[in-house]
C-alpha cells in the first residue's frame, strides 16, 4: 500500500511531497557529487508527476556538471540538497530520505549505487 512522504529542506524554503511504497531502504551512489554529498537517497526513480515541489521564489538552486543530465536541487537559502533529477533515467527523481519527514536514515538498509562507473 502507497504511503504518502512530505520532505523539505532544513530552513522549510524548499518542500516537496510523494507516494511510495514505504520506505525500507535507502540508496547511496558514490560518484564524484554523491560521495560528497553523503545524503541517503530513496531506493527507486520516481517520474516527475509522482514529486510534488512547492518552493519559495528564488530558492530552489540547480547544481549540474559533466553531462549535464543529472539535475541536483538544493535551497539557496540553507544550502541543503533535497532532490535530483537522475543520470541514468532523466525525467525521474530521487530524493534526500535525510529531509522527509518520520524517516529515520540511520536505521535504514543502504544499497551502494556505483555512479562511478557512469559514462
Amino acid at each position: 500500500m502507497a504511503k504518502h512522504y512530505q520532505g523539505s529542506c532544513h530552513c522549510g524554503a524548499v518542500r516537496f511531497s510523494f507516494e511510495s511504497e514505504p520506505v525500507r531502504n535507502g540508496v547511496r551512489c558514490n560518484c564524484s557529487i554523491c560521495s560528497r554529498k553523503g545524503a541517503l537517497m530513496s531506493p527507486e526513480p520516481m517520474p516527475q508527476d509522482q514529486l510534488k515541489i512547492e518552493a519559495q521564489e528564488g530558492m530552489l538552486g540547480l547544481y549540474q556538471f559533466g553531462a549535464k543530465t543529472a539535475k541536483h536541487y538544493f535551497c539557496k537559502n540553507c544550502g541543503i540538497y533535497t532532490f535530483h533529477e537522475t543520470f541514468r533515467k532523466p525525467g525521474y527523481f530521487r530524493v534526500n530520505l535525510g529531509c522527509v519527514e518520520g524517516v529515520d536514515t540511520f536505521t535504514l538498509e543502504t544499497e551502494i549505487l556505483d555512479g562511478k562507473r557512469l559514462p
